[in-house]
């Protein structure tokens, strides 16, 4: 999730922490014009691109494996695989093992949509250091994403504009106008992104997976999805169901869900994590700053968020901290334990009228650095979304539904709510309801869901293995809290996950890790 008239998301593992790393080698033409039979021209990776979230080249992994990095050909129209071509951004550090035990390409998607996967793997590579003693970990910018076709929209001096709008309108005249904002912000994708915007669906970036998994040579492919990743890795499922070798996906996307039933589970599931940020701070030995109580800590976020609205303090200068902007960095927060001590000291600052630290929380959802360059995590964001998403939603359809969005959430509520609406007159028709992903034939799938999740919630895990079929989705229950269950370095999850990925062991369905 990020700004809700931008990023419904399903969650950007890439967010916050870590845009930094790489691209691109020149992929080398095939000899017969068959895209499968292309070589790829692995190079030293550059610095990452401004649209993939700018930066210093990715570091080595701390075993010394440099990080590589190469373009694929994929067509831009998959219904006419002989036409237009784009080019791909790939990413890998080589196994690290004997050369025997080496089992292929591991290949991870982060979420988003939108997140770049070239920037992103790098930053988590250590976290992998296991799976990469048997597999080249290998990672992708998707069709629109980065570096790979990237969908442009508004100018980074926009995009402030853009951000610091009123995304929970009062009135009539507050909604005419974020509705106007929106159709300017879809027009400009129109307009600056016009030939690529119809084919950057899932079912397309799925697509790419197939065509990457021969050209890295592997006769399966080995798949690592996390968040908006799990769509994607289902959807690949569904379309390729016995190419899929062992996959896992973490932090599940519910694939049953329409754009609304999705904007609504965040709302619970972001309140959940915002009560359990509060009982935290309030039962440690230390004295909570921000309140005494569970209750006086929510009281006081709720507090600060309607004083901002009538006077927003000072930020990043020019820029001040609004409603919106302060909502937003205290969303970015709850994605991981690690940054609750962040919104801890955030929200003191608040107090005491500094937006600093909620704001660059605020930028770090919205790609922006510390320049003031956005990479194109928004717009491709939006494109993928509302390509994916059938529904359109108008300002009076929201308008209804708010008062079940305010029961799930009354600090979420009105702002996911109204994230509804950033498809309105989008250029390109929404594909379904919601992704299929039934997947009869699939080799396991080891499907984890967090109970303390904001973004997927937990009950997704449950939804997703019954969606995948019979036979096919193994559950794992991780009992956490944030985004992901993997990186939360828990002994009980990694096991199970490696000894799947590196072993070819499936855990005992059902398995609860705590």
């Amino acid at each position: 999730m990020a700004n809700p008239s931008r990023l419904r998301a399903t969650a950007l593992t890439t967010s916050a922490v870590l845009l930094f790393a790489a691209l691109t080698g020149c992929g080398g033409d095939s000899e017969d014009g068959d895209l499968t039979h292309q070589r790829l021209d692995w190079k030293d990776c550059p610095a990452p691109s401004e649209a993939e979230g700018g930066g210093s080249a990715p570091s080595p992994l701390p075993n010394g494996t440099e990080w590589q990095c190469a373009t694929m050909k994929a067509p831009l129209d998959w219904a006419d695989p002989e036409g237009d071509t784009i080019g791909i951004a790939l990413i890998r550090a080589r196994a690290d093992g004997p050369a025997d035990r080496r089992i292929g390409s591991l290949v991870f998607n982060f979420g988003g949509p939108g997140g770049s996967g070239v920037t992103t793997l790098p930053a988590f590579g250590p976290d992998y250091a296991a799976l990469g003693t048997r597999y080249d970990l290998v990672s992708f910018d998707p069709r629109g994403v980065g570096r790979s076709a990237p969908v442009k929209c508004e100018s980074d001096a926009r995009l402030d504009e853009f951000f610091q709008q009123d995304a929970t309108p009062d009135d009539g005249a507050e909604r005419a106008d974020l509705l106007q904002r929106t159709r300017q912000f879809n027009a400009a994708c129109e307009k600056n992104s016009r030939k690529v915007l119809p084919h950057v669906r899932t079912t397309d970036a799925a697509r790419d997976m197939d065509l990457m998994r021969q050209v890295l040579g592997d006769r399966k492919l080995y798949y690592f999805g996390i968040s908006y990743g799990t769509e994607l890795g289902g959807v690949y499922a569904h379309l390729f169901p016995k190419h899929v070798g062992r996959a896992v996906f973490d932090a599940v996307v519910d694939p049953t869900q329409n754009a609304e039933q999705s904007a609504l589970g965040q709302a619970k599931g972001f309140q959940l994590a915002l009560d359990n940020f509060a009982k935290d701070c309030t039962s440690k030995t230390t004295e909570c700053p921000i309140g005494d109580t569970p209750q006086e800590v929510k009281e006081r976020i709720a507090k600060l968020l309607a004083d901002l609205e009538q006077k927003p303090i000072p930020g990043i200068s020019p820029r001040e901290l609004t409603q919106t902007a302060a909502t937003n960095g205290i969303a970015q927060s709850l994605y991981s334990k690690d940054f609750w001590e962040f919104l801890t000291e955030g929200l003191e600052e608040a107090y005491d009228g500094d937006g600093k630290i909620l704001m660059l929380l605020s930028d770090s959802m919205n790609g922006r650095s510390e320049n003031g360059e956005y990479s194109n995590l928004t717009a491709a964001n939006a494109a993928i979304n509302c390509s994916d998403d059938k529904a359109r939603y108008t300002a009076d359809y929201v308008q209804r539904r708010l008062p079940r969005f305010r029961a799930a959430s009354d600090l979420f509520g009105d702002y996911l709510a109204w994230g509804m609406i950033s498809c309105t007159d989008w250029a390109v028709p929404g594909a379904a309801d919601h992704p299929d992903v039934s997947a009869r034939g699939s080799a396991p799938i080891l499907v984890i869901g967090n109970t303390g999740d904001p973004a997927t919630p937990y009950e997704g895990a449950r939804k997703m293995v019954n969606a995948l079929g019979k036979g096919v989705g193994v559950e794992l229950t991780y009992k956490g809290q944030g985004h992901g269950a993997y990186d939360s370095k828990n002994k009980c999850v990694q096991s199970a996950v490696n000894g799947y990925l590196l072993d070819g062991k499936v855990p005992k369905a059902g398995l609860v890790c705590s």
